[in-house]
């Protein structure tokens, strides 16, 4: 009788590829979670839970990107600095404005596993806030959300 045994792949066995997103118009959080799906490696058929199987995503236009109902007015980031009367709050589409690739980089961040392995994924990420990015050289195919 044959046995079959479950393949886990390992650190070197697969060849990463580049996936190239355009964010406008787009809803931040639809695009976050197709993006997460993608650095976890989960859209390959040799997905392992403890190894980093994901590929490398670069996000373009982030200063485009979709914010739905009145989230972009209503919706605050906050970050608290530790002291007395320091906690910093802004609203998403002030930090779309100032800074696009924060905005879409947390997103993402906050569906990765909480690990190691999760800050080794989000290195994988590459996010610019206009339509131009300096990895022509890896020839990343276009990924459509």
């Amino acid at each position: 009788m044959l046995r079959r045994q479950t393949y886990h792949a390992k650190a070197g066995d697969l060849e990463k590829s580049w996936h190239v997103v355009d964010a406008e118009d787009i809803s931040l959080g639809r695009l976050a979670s197709d993006v997460a799906v993608i650095l976890m490696g989960k859209h390959r058929p040799e997905y392992t839970p403890h190894t980093d199987t994901g590929d490398f995503v670069i996000v373009t236009n982030a200063g485009k990107v979709g914010l739905t109902g009145n989230k972009a007015t209503q919706k605050l980031k906050t970050h608290y600095t530790g002291y007395p009367g320091g906690l910093k709050a802004e609203t998403y589409g002030s930090v779309r404005d100032r800074r696009p690739e924060k905005l879409i980089e947390d997103a993402v961040r906050r569906m990765l596993p909480k690990n190691r392995l999760g800050r080794q994924m989000l290195k994988k990420l590459k996010v610019y806030p206009g339509a131009e990015h300096p990895h022509q050289a890896q020839q990343p195919k276009t990924m459509t959300v």
